[in-house]
Formats: C-alpha cells, structure tokens, sequence
C-alpha cells in the first residue's frame, strides 16, 4: 500500500531560511523534519560546519518553544527530526557517529555564545534577561554539554542516519526512506 505525502524542500541558504522555520512555527500536518547535512564538509572549525549548526539550532529551538508555550495541557505530538548524513560515499565524510558528536558539540558552541549574548544585553534589566535565557536555551537548561537525547524531555526525537543520494541503485537512502515510512 502507498501513502501519499506532501515533503517541503527548503533553501538551507540564510537569506531564505525563513521559508522553513516559517513551515515549522505553523505546521498544519507536520510529522518530522529531514535535516540534510553535507557528512564531508563538517570537519571541526569549518565555517559550514557553524553555519550548519546555527541552522539546526534554530529548528531545535523552534520546536522546544512549540512545545514550551503550548497552552493547553494536552500534550504536543512527537516531531521526529533526522538529520540525514549525506555523501558517505566520499572518503572525506564523518561516520554517522561522528557527525552526531561534533554537531552536538557544536550547537552547544552556539548555545553557549547565544546565552552570552543575551545575558550581556539583559545588564540592569531585572529578572528579564533571566526569562529570556531560558526562553532561548536549547535542551537541558544549565547543562554544560548539548546532547540530542536532551530534546527528548520536550517531545522531539533526533536520529543520524548516514546516506548519499548519488548512489545509482537508491540503496544509500534506504534508510532514509525507512525512517519516513515509520512516521507516515
């Protein structure tokens, strides 16, 4: 049997982001997200590699506010988020366990300086800047390590799965393919 889907393609370019966090601020059907990360360009230090991270940061966040300021006390359905580790096929990429940790570790990076940020714009502001960190926080508040496992507390599950999309016979994103068909 085949089920029929509607997968929104999104610009990863940070002119034109909006486009995607603005599908995820008003989902009507939402029932995960497939974030497409470049395995042989996420070596530690590499500008892609911080930009890639903010991005997801972003969607992370947007989706902990989802279920943060949910003003009902019916629980928010679950939004799985795989973050698909394309072009395993080059010698270059990160192995899937890898991306997984250096993406963590960087979006704590991200993390980290953000909350700087605003608790240096909040001085002499009161308790403000207090509610604004929290608000802004992705994961475990206060914890000095980001972890994906940590957006399980707020209904979000994200696996890395490896992949490459120029395989001739499809069996690269079999995987890929598989985590969708679960979800549908």
């Amino acid at each position: 049997m085949h089920k029929k889907f509607l997968l929104i393609d999104t610009p990863g370019h940070g002119k034109l982001r909006h486009h995607a966090l603005g599908n995820i601020t008003s989902p009507q059907n939402l029932k995960g997200i497939i974030f497409l990360v470049d395995a042989a360009s996420l070596s530690t230090g590499d500008e892609a590699l911080r930009q890639t991270s903010e991005y997801l940061h972003d969607i992370l966040l947007l989706l902990q506010k989802r279920m943060t300021s949910s003003k009902t006390s019916k629980a928010t359905k679950e939004i799985p988020l795989l973050i698909a580790a394309n072009k395993m096929d080059l010698f270059t990429a990160l192995l899937t366990t890898q991306v997984k940790t250096t993406l963590e570790a960087e979006i704590g990076k991200v993390r980290s300086s953000r909350s700087k940020g605003l608790l240096d714009s909040g001085i002499g502001m009161g308790d403000t800047a207090e509610v604004e960190e929290k608000d802004d926080w992705v994961g475990e508040m206060g914890s000095s390590k980001f972890e994906f496992s940590q957006m399980a507390e707020f209904n979000i599950s994200v696996e890395v799965i490896g992949g490459s999309v120029i395989a001739a016979d499809g069996s690269e994103v079999e995987r890929w393919w598989s985590w969708i068909e679960q979800r549908l």
